[in-house]
């Protein structure tokens, strides 16, 4: 530990053994999950480094933060569905400044969980907040926007948006903050009940905000549990009282769900899924622009993003070039512990070195080569990108998302060749596009919109700004993350209809007058 900042250090185990369910954060007595973190594992023979213990809870907890979470919406007569807007954005707007004192405690977990680096896990926090406060402006508008009476063919209609119910939420363990707080901020704001079981890597960063969301929310609107996910999700799904699965992972966890739930026609979806986006690369292409958004879309956090670029094309002409300084470029990266800032870190998943070193020797077995002096080398939790080439179609690193250090690169003379590639792909998330002929480009963004979501010119895929629509084609995802998508992926329209007579227009005055109801209102929080 002498090597690490004290600032970042972590001198004792953090034994976290603490819930939230229906309000009230209780002490877990039973059995235990080690949280380990391979970092300084890397540099010397140190064992794998024990940081932290969390809960390892059964099924009947689960139940029981089901229940809560069923209760406290009360099919939607519950405090929080029924609650004036206005009072909800302020339990927002409470927990918002109150997870704000934690940055620097979760910044540092982030860094020791998953291998973060320190500027990416300080951007992690720093764009939640930020993420949230734009959710609350959107609810605003949201709002105001449904504060006016519409009238046509003689029926007056006050349309609003409304909550589906009983959320579970589910995040992924590569951005344990904001992905998840994607899915679980605006479920909740909305008026929706949940139950939040976080990652299996991530998950000590969570304990620091447990007061938080208990002393914000009411009773049963956020339980948090913890344990593993065929555990706690299992007995969940079969009850049958989910209305919404909300979940950041592979499309195989998300079928497996989908299927305990006895009645699926009422289960809304919201599904952030796996993805293999592709960079092309074309004959025009500004060459040094491309190899630095190649390096950062292929190898920030390790590549272990789904909005990484999976795969990249290349065109014959200018393809001996590329390789040649996008090989370099690679073989210069450093590998470094997370405060030193380095774009390569160690992995968090201990089976993913193995996982690697399994593609990189079937691509060798069927005529690929590694390009790269480092590539594949190994440092127990930890290998080099290897840059592979030329990639065929019977490769497991073709056909598999790898979510690591591999880079597979096939060239191409028709651009028919990874359009027809990406057509037949089961995944159709986002593509990266390199070039500048507009007579060339045109055509093919034309073919790109139809087959991805985003489509980004000279630049590596993201996800971000948060206020663009994220979401995929295919096995890539169900529904839209945004700013605004996310509020209306997590709520349904709902309307008051009456006939425009003077009767009808009495009652409504006077209930707009007296504000006996939460929902027929023509007012709006500024």
């Amino acid at each position: 530990m002498n090597m690490v900042p004290k600032e970042y250090q972590i001198n004792k185990v953090i034994n976290h053994n603490e819930y939230l369910i229906n309000g009230k954060i209780s002490n877990w007595d039973g059995k235990h999950t080690q949280v380990y973190s391979t970092l300084l594992s890397v540099k010397n023979d140190d064992k794998p480094l024990l940081i932290g213990n969390t809960p390892e809870m059964s099924g009947d907890y689960a139940l029981k933060a089901l229940d809560a979470a069923h209760t406290a919406f009360n099919y939607g007569q519950g405090v929080w569905p029924t609650m004036k807007v206005y009072e909800r954005i302020q339990c927002m707007e409470s927990f918002v400044e109150k997870m704000k004192t934690k940055r620097e405690e979760i910044v540092k977990l982030l860094m020791w969980e998953i291998g973060k680096n320190l500027n990416d896990s300080r951007k992690e926090f720093d764009r939640t907040v930020e993420y949230i406060n734009d959710t609350i402006v959107e609810y605003k508008r949201i709002d105001r926007k449904g504060a006016t009476f519409q009238n046509k063919s003689g029926v007056r209609a006050l349309i609003r948006r409304g909550p589906l119910g009983v959320v579970l939420c589910l995040g992924p363990y590569n951005y344990p903050l904001n992905e998840t707080f994607a899915l679980l901020i605006p479920a909740i704001i909305m008026g929706n009940t949940t139950i939040f079981k976080p990652a299996k890597h991530g998950v000590l960063l969570i304990a620091p905000l447990l007061e938080a969301f208990k002393e914000s929310f009411p009773d049963g609107v956020v339980n948090i549990v913890f344990g593993r996910g065929r555990e706690i999700a299992t007995p969940i799904m079969k009850s049958g009282k989910v209305d919404v699965l909300a979940l950041i992972g592979h499309s195989s966890s998300a079928i497996s769900l989908q299927d305990l739930h006895p009645q699926k026609n009422r289960l809304r979806l919201v599904l952030g899924l796996e993805a293999k986006n592709p960079g092309i690369i074309l004959k025009d292409a500004d060459i040094d622009l491309t190899v630095k958004e190649c390096i950062s879309g292929t190898l920030s956090f390790n590549g272990q993003r789904c909005t990484a670029l999976k795969i990249l094309y290349v065109h014959d002409e200018i393809k001996d070039e590329f390789l040649s300084k996008f090989v370099k470029a690679v073989d210069e990266l450093k590998l470094g512990l997370p405060w030193e800032n380095t774009l390569l870190t160690p992995l968090p998943e201990p089976a993913k070195p193995k996982y690697i070193s399994d593609l990189i020797d079937d691509a060798i077995s069927q005529g690929a080569k590694i390009l790269n002096k480092k590539g594949g080398d190994k440092q127990k939790n930890f290998v080099f990108p290897a840059v592979l080439y030329p990639v065929k179609k019977e490769m497991k690193v073709y056909k598999e998302e790898q979510f690591g250090p591999v880079i597979p690169i096939i060239s191409f003379s028709d651009i028919s060749t990874p359009i027809k590639d990406m057509s037949a792909s089961n995944y159709g998330q986002q593509v990266s596009i390199f070039g500048k002929d507009v007579d060339t480009l045109g055509p093919i963004i034309d073919s790109m919109v139809n087959l991805v979501c985003r489509v980004n010119l000279n630049s590596a895929c993201q996800r971000g700004p948060d206020i663009y629509p994220f979401t995929g084609r295919k096995d890539s995802a169900v529904a839209t993350l945004s700013v605004h998508d996310a509020l209306r992926s997590f709520s349904i329209r709902t309307f008051v209809a009456s006939k425009d007579n003077e009767l009808n227009k009495g009652i409504l005055r006077e209930m707009i007058d007296s504000k006996k109801s939460h929902f027929i209102r023509t007012d709006y929080y500024l």
